[in-house]
Formats: structure tokens, C-alpha cells, sequence
């Protein structure tokens, strides 16, 4: 399997045009995390590096093909003293599958500081792998995640709210030492992010399997973390009606510091047959 360096690394064929590599692939369709975190590389690389990113919005437009390079065309929408903005057009065969903005903040502002409390939840070197513990005909996807460690937390040993819908906690880390650019922890997060979110909207249907595909996604970057140390990704689903489901995450490392959160949006239709990788992008 690619590494998230290799995965990450978009070459630059001309003045704010950008191509994200293709690697084999599990999965019928791209999946969402790679193009989200191509494309926000891609934006990165037109930005000085007094500016990180604070803040993204993505749309799956199209299922994009594992087997053929992306090509990211970046708009420089906006260059401020303060913030910078831009956004990025994913494109295959000569349409779009995927389209983000993207907004950057200088480093060196400050000001108030608050952050909700991390939940409780296990440790996670004492939960099952992800890799190990699922039955060979349900490993399709995680094949795909090889290089990082997923751990759901048990729903016998999660603490929970009367007031949520649908809660879900996972632990999870890239598995391998990253460099210590913090571009290279973001891109990874952004990849990472897209992973077991949509699963929390199923928590209240056990035995139901939608079909489900990203819709949209929105990431809010708080802190500087490391994506190859555990992170724990508190995960609720706030609503699901008329085939779409809401999910929300939020993102703290282990000393309980918040350091993203996120939206999703996702299709979570029922009452059609599905394909062998229900975790495929499809036509809409």
C-alpha cells in the first residue's frame, strides 16, 4: 500500500495546476479522504508558509477513478494580511469530482482560549485493532487503511448522553513516523478524517446497511497535533432523514486537547441494491 507521504505528494505541471498521484486501490471508487487531502495539499502549496490552514469545505461532486491521477486546479480567490483563501477543483476525464475551499490564517495571531472537555474513553492500546478483529468479507475497506490504526471504542464501554441521537468513539493514528512539517499532519488528518464518521450514523440501526457515500465535508483545524500519535475522534450523528445523514466529530489528542473538528454530510439511502463495497463512491 501508498504511504500517506506518497499519497500526499502532489507535483506541480503548471503555475497553480496540480496532479494527485493514483495508487491500487481496494475500493471501487477514490476514496473521499485522499481526494480531500490531495486537494488541500494542492492549496497549500500556493500559500506562503507564514499561513496555515484553519478551515476547509469540500463536495464530492463524482466518483473519482482509483486507477487515473487527479488534477487539482487552484483559484487564488483572496490574499490578506490576515487570511488567505483559495479554492481547489479536483478533475478527471475533464469533470469535476470534487471541489473545496480552503481558508489560511497567519501563525501569529492570538487571542482568547477555551476548548470543551475531551470525553471519557479506554485507553487505546487495550482495544482491538481494526485490522484483526473484523471477519475477512468485512476487511475490504480497512485493506485500504493498513498503514493506520483504528480503534472503535466498544459500546459496552462508551459513556454516553441522552440527548444524542447516535455517538461513536474511535482512536486512531497513521502507523508509521511522519515528518514533523505539521503540513504533512494536517494533510493526514484531512485523509483521516473521512474515515468511520458516516459509520456513526448507523449506530441506531444495527443490522442496516445503507448505501453510503460523502456528500460534503468541513474541517476546522484549533491546534497543532501529530496525526502518527493516538487521537481520539468523539463522533455524533445529530440527525438522518430522506436518505442523507448529518455527522459530526471533533478531534483531541491524548493530553485532551482539541485539535479539529468536523462535518460531514452523507448519503445514507436504503431500499436499493447495493454493490460488493458498500463503502464505494456511486452515482447520485
Amino acid at each position: 500500500m501508498a504511504t500517506i507521504e506518497e499519497i500526499l505528494q502532489v507535483e506541480a505541471i503548471e503555475t497553480d495546476i496540480f496532479r494527485g498521484p493514483a495508487f491500487p486501490s481496494h475500493l471501487q471508487r477514490t476514496f473521499g479522504g485522499q481526494v480531500a487531502g490531495q486537494a488541500l495539499m494542492s492549496a497549500t502549496r500556493t500559500v506562503p508558509d507564514d499561513f496555515a490552514v484553519h478551515s476547509l469545505h469540500g463536495y464530492f461532486l463524482r466518483p473519482g477513478n482509483p486507477d487515473i491521477p487527479a488534477v487539482f486546479l487552484v483559484d487564488r480567490i483572496r490574499d490578506g494580511r490576515s487570511f488567505t483563501t483559495r479554492r481547489v477543483t479536483g478533475i478527471q476525464k475533464g469533470e469535476a469530482i470534487f471541489t473545496m475551499s480552503a481558508s489560511f490564517h497567519v501563525r501569529t495571531d492570538h487571542g482568547i482560549q477555551h476548548q470543551d472537555r475531551m470525553p471519557p474513553a479506554p485507553a487505546p492500546d487495550g482495544l482491538p485493532d481494526r485490522m484483526t478483529d473484523l471477519p475477512e468479507e468485512a476487511k475490504a475497506v480497512f485493506k485500504e487503511w493498513k498503514n493506520f490504526d483504528i480503534r472503535v471504542v466498544p459500546r459496552e464501554l462508551l459513556t454516553t448522553s441522552d440527548y444524542f441521537a447516535a455517538q461513536q468513539r474511535v482512536w486512531f493514528r497513521y502507523r508509521h513516523r511522519l515528518p514533523d512539517d505539521q503540513v504533512f499532519h494536517v494533510g493526514t488528518l484531512a485523509y483521516m478524517s473521512d474515515m468511520t464518521l458516516l459509520g456513526s450514523s448507523k449506530v441506531p440501526h444495527p443490522g442496516v446497511e445503507p448505501q453510503a457515500a460523502s456528500l460534503d465535508h468541513a474541517m476546522w483545524f484549533m491546534r497543532p497535533f501529530r496525526a502518527d500519535e493516538w487521537l481520539l475522534y468523539d463522533q455524533t450523528s445529530p440527525s438522518a432523514d430522506a436518505g442523507r445523514a448529518l455527522t459530526q466529530g471533533r478531534i483531541f489528542d491524548r493530553a485532551g486537547r482539541m485539535v479539529a473538528a468536523v462535518t460531514q454530510e452523507g448519503l445514507s439511502r436504503t431500499g436499493r441494491d447495493l454493490p460488493a463495497d458498500q463503502h464505494a463512491r456511486r452515482d447520485r
